[in-house]
């Protein structure tokens, strides 16, 4: 099945250790997390030692100097594992904006200790409750006094906001009407939550149907020294596009992966599980929806494969990286939900991790962007139809 072991040359070497590393965090160790919900602290330590999360940081900086496509090969080999990276992900798409669009001094300042893991980079302060995806609607307002940034608002589902060190905000500097561009007058700020925590900023967790750390951030004239802006200011939607497409795509190879665990679980209980004399795998009933899945799978991690590629080269790859998560994340939920139905009532028996990723898997319908929202950007960016919002 490509994306494992078909075009990726040269990166089954990355797959195979990260699969020696999560044979140290099997089902139990994840069980006892989401009963918890307690963040995966030993596993990101080990994914962060062994240097998998600094994979896209250059080596001057201390990582590997790697692409985006040996970025989805960890992340997709993490999820079919039965492991999960959504704790520690955001490391290797938010420090983008730091690299691509910060100063040689801020680059200089944190890029090597987040290679280290000396810093933790892991939330991405994008969504508020009244603006969705609509980002240019964001209302967060950070006001320039001197040398520092007044930021008054309010952030919700920022994952990771509890177990991070550092968060790329996005805020605005200038009200939305006043730009030529709806996304004109839109600020990165990176802002250390250690000193934030103390000036302003208080966080709240949100309990959800997965163990996935996420928050609801508010901000009472919390300071930000000018000096942590990202770029000019004014012109931070640009700057977040790119971190944006890498997310996406990275998203759709760890939907890849869970679709993989999905279906080689299935395969092995439908040899071996027997009823009526026969194991059940015997029966088209119970091979075709197999199949079917190991087919939309393949499919769709070639369009990550695709838009990585594209992501790679520096080449426009909005569309494909949209494209890519929506075909991996319905692809992996349809294995999940076969899954389930193979295992009949031990599909939900906690013990054997299936109802676990059911779970976290049907989340990427939902986030980073929705389905309907991908159409929508299809419709409108790539067939040319009157745009619907």
């Amino acid at each position: 099945m490509t994306t494992s072991e078909g075009s990726d040359d040269g990166r089954q070497d990355i797959r195979d250790a990260v699969a020696k590393l999560c044979r140290d965090f099997p089902g139990e160790y994840w069980r006892a997390l989401d009963r918890e919900r307690a963040y995966p602290k030993a596993f990101v330590d080990r994914l962060t030692k062994e240097g998998f999360l600094s994979v896209l940081i250059p080596e001057e900086y201390g990582g590997s100097g790697l692409g985006l496509g040996a970025a989805t090969a960890i992340l997709e080999e993490i999820h079919r594992s039965g492991c999960n990276g959504a704790a520690c992900h955001a490391q290797m798409y938010t420090m983008g904006a730091v690299l691509r669009h910060g100063s040689a001094e801020q680059k200089a300042q944190y890029l090597p200790k987040i290679a280290s893991g000396e810093l933790r980079l892991q939330a991405f302060g994008v969504t508020e409750p009244t603006s969705g995806t609509d980002t240019t609607r964001i209302r967060t307002f950070a006001r320039r006094e001197g040398d520092r940034y007044i930021v008054n608002g309010q952030k919700i589902w920022i994952s990771r906001a509890e177990h991070s060190d550092l968060m790329l905000l996005l805020c605005r500097t200038a009200p939305r009407e006043e730009g030529k561009k709806t996304s004109d007058g839109i600020t990165v700020l990176l802002v250390d939550m250690r000193e934030a925590l103390k000036a302003g900023l208080t966080i709240r967790p949100i309990r959800t149907m997965i163990n996935h750390a996420t928050t609801e951030l508010f901000f009472d004239n919390m300071s930000v020294p000018v000096g942590n802006r990202i770029g000019d200011e004014g012109r931070g939607f640009r700057y977040i596009l790119d971190g944006m497409n890498a997310e996406r795509i990275l998203i759709a190879a760890e939907c890849i992966g869970d679709g993989k665990f999905f279906i080689e679980h299935a395969t092995e209980y439908a040899k071996t599980r027997e009823v009526f004399g026969r194991p059940i795998g015997q029966n088209q009933g119970v091979q075709f929806p197999i199949a079917r899945s190991w087919i939309e799978v393949a499919a769709a991690a070639e369009m990550v494969d695709k838009a990585a590629r594209l992501f790679e080269a520096g080449q426009p790859c909005g569309t494909e990286a949209n494209v890519a998560k929506l075909l991996a994340s319905e692809a992996s939920w349809r294995a999940a939900d076969m899954c389930v139905q193979v295992h009949g009532g031990f599909g939900f028996a906690e013990e054997f991790d299936i109802e676990r990723k059911f779970r976290e898997t049907r989340l990427y319908q939902v986030a980073p962007i929705s389905t309907n929202l991908i159409l929508s950007h299809v419709a409108t960016h790539v067939l040319d139809l009157p745009r619907s919002y």
